[in-house]
């Protein structure tokens, strides 16, 4: 499936669509979904760029991430459900860490819970390593609060 993937800038046009594999892919989990108002306010910060990509014509996933100086931070990364476990998050992934060396980042940061496996393994694959915790970081809807691994991948 990896050639069927279009990758490119998430515009002003695009964020409902943005805000709806959002919540296809966090909202399941019990977590607040992003909103088009959440996506826009981001997009409009210094140094913050989005991507969106497709898959045969329609949408797979989204990712933000924010360069500032010489660190930048992974904001999120959203798959749909349905183009899971076929090569969209990692397209993505890779997009994101070409995207922070070009803009001369030395090191890329993420936070993911650590309920994910399926997640923390591709960070893991990609070279991402565990540097932190933050102790009932996420909330999961109406069950106990989930940690959260804060991860560092070196860009040098």
């Amino acid at each position: 499936m990896a050639a069927d993937l279009v990758l490119r800038r998430l515009g002003a046009l695009d964020l409902d669509r943005a805000a709806a594999v959002h919540g296809e892919s966090f909202a399941p989990l019990g977590e607040r979904a992003w909103t088009r108002q959440d996506l826009a306010g981001l997009l409009a910060s210094p140094g913050v760029t989005g991507l969106l990509l497709q898959a045969e014509g329609r949408d797979a996933g989204i990712a933000l991430c924010r360069v500032a100086a010489d660190e930048a931070e992974l904001l999120t990364i959203a798959v749909r459900p349905t183009e899971r476990r076929r090569g969209a998050g990692r397209r993505l992934l890779t997009a994101v860490i070409d995207h922070a060396r070009e803009a001369g980042a030395g090191a890329l940061f993420l936070e993911v819970g650590a309920d994910n496996p399926p997640a923390r393994a591709l960070y893991e694959a990609m070279g991402f390593r565990a540097i932190g915790t933050r102790t009932a970081y996420y909330r999961r809807g109406d069950g106990p609060l989930v940690d959260a691994l804060v991860m560092r991948l070196s860009l040098n």
